[in-house]
């Protein structure tokens, strides 16, 4: 069995946008060097001043260096059919996959990072950085962060885990359906194993243990891995390998509860990898206030922070279509729900379908009287429902109660109980806040379930 053992130098953090400044690849036996290949490479983009600080690498230094694309026939020769070994194996895999693809060719091998199999191997140590576990060990790195020194050291390092490796750790990683080429280099594989196939909500903390993502899973333990199955060139994915160190998860009876409790955490904890929720905002907002003459008016107004609406939208042509009806029902004035300008003539007066409280023609008592009933016509019209399902074990059920058009709250009620009011529900389970987001998943799921319904009047 060949190893090729790899160290790279970049300009950056990802590959999709970012090059290859030097490479080295030193194939070996397992026990002896073979082959030795390095060189510095001219990366196309720009080296940041921190990175010319770092390794010692300058844009001078490689402005005439020749391109990847110019050696990856030789860099696929030398990985073909072997072993591709490297300390935290998925960056530097990630980066000459993505150049050789860019050159026509695709890189398919067994990957080993010698990071986690130090912490398997040699238990223990003071760190598992490149640097602290050579020191550790007595290995000499001649040129830190250049690629040969580091990938001479990771060669040494690398020989003395394959002797040490009393457990066939080695052999196990690299059996076909192992997961473990793929894990994040600070991710024990215990953590992976031991997730449940059940549904819930997952989190990856850093290396402080603050959390920086939180996911949703119908399998808790399909959807883990699958986030570490492949070996993306985005600078998502890559942040995700670098600063993930623990992974943390509650478990659900539902998919459909995993689904509202991400949208809750997420909501609570503002992760920093977490983007499209945080975007999500209820558009507009259907509000009502007295004029200074007394006058209760309806609007639609973009959502506003500090007010509660009466009810809400997504488009606003949606709150207009449900104004207008309104308008109609109860017999408001346009002008007062400010669905026709102030400076024209009540279409509606004219109509003789407004009591003329635009042009005070009607008191604002009488008129209010007519709000006062479409609000609670609205208010009325919202409804109450619970939803039932299976629970975390057959000894209950879990439920999550909507009031009054909104989301209130989830969680488990004991399996005989008979549900006959909102009340002896709320008592026993937990309240949430709400949002648009959930409001819309319970609703939809409703409409396709309605056998798990239970409506509640009033």
């Amino acid at each position: 069995m060949l190893y090729a053992i790899v160290d790279i130098e970049t300009t950056g953090g990802y590959a999709a946008a970012n090059g290859i400044t030097e490479i080295a690849v030193i194939v070996s036996d397992g026990k002896k060097v073979i082959r030795n290949f390095h060189t510095l490479l001219n990366p196309v983009y720009t080296i940041p001043k921190y990175v010319e600080a770092l390794t010692g690498i300058t844009n001078e230094m490689v402005e005439y260096e020749r391109p990847f694309s110019s050696i990856a026939d030789e860099i696929i020769e030398l990985l073909h059919g072997k072993i591709f070994v490297a300390h935290n194996v998925n960056f530097d895999y990630s980066f000459v996959k993505y150049q050789l693809a860019k050159a026509g060719y695709e890189l398919n091998c067994k990957k080993l990072c010698t990071v986690r199999l130090s912490r398997q191997i040699l238990p223990g140590a003071p760190g598992y950085g490149l640097g602290k576990i050579c020191k550790h060990l007595g290995i000499p790195i001649e040129e830190r962060h250049r690629a040969h020194g580091d990938a001479h050291a990771t060669a040494i390092l690398f020989h003395h885990l394959l002797k040490f490796d009393k457990k066939g750790i080695i052999e196990s990683m690299l059996k076909t359906k192992s997961k473990e080429q793929f894990l994040p280099p600070n991710i024990p594989s215990e953590l992976i194993r031991q997730l449940p196939q059940q549904p819930g909500v997952y989190y990856f903390h850093d290396k402080k243990g603050k959390v920086i993502y939180v996911g949703k899973a119908k399998s808790l333990a399909k959807r883990v891995n699958s986030h570490f199955s492949n070996n993306k060139p985005n600078r998502q994915k890559q942040e995700f390998l670098k600063k993930i160190y623990n992974i943390s998860y509650k478990t659900t009876a539902t998919e459909l509860m995993a689904f509202i409790l991400e949208s809750i955490e997420i909501k609570k904890i503002w992760p920093e990898q977490n983007h499209s929720q945080k975007r999500f905002e209820p558009t507009f907002g259907l509000y009502s206030f007295e004029d200074r003459k007394g006058y209760m008016r309806l609007c639609i107004e973009k959502k506003k922070k500090n007010l509660r609406p009466l009810y809400t939208f997504n488009l606003i042509a949606e709150g207009h279509g449900l104004l207008q009806k309104l308008m109609q029902q109860f017999q408001l004035c346009p002008k007062l729900c400010f669905l026709q300008a102030e400076n024209i003539p009540c279409q509606l007066l004219h109509e003789k379908k407004c009591h003329g409280a635009c042009e005070q023609q009607e008191s604002a008592k009488d008129y209010n009287k007519r709000v006062a009933e479409c609000i609670r016509h609205l208010d009325k019209e919202l409804p109450s429902f619970a939803l039932i399902d299976n629970g975390l074990g057959q000894e209950e059920q879990s439920c999550i109660l909507m009031e009054k058009g909104r989301f209130y709250g989830m969680g488990y009620v004991p399996a005989d109980i008979s549900i006959t009011t909102i009340e002896e529900l709320k008592y026993r389970i937990t309240p949430y806040a709400e949002n648009d987001y959930i409001r819309g998943l319970v609703y939809q799921h409703a409409a396709r379930y309605p056998f798990k319904r239970i409506s509640f009047g009033g």
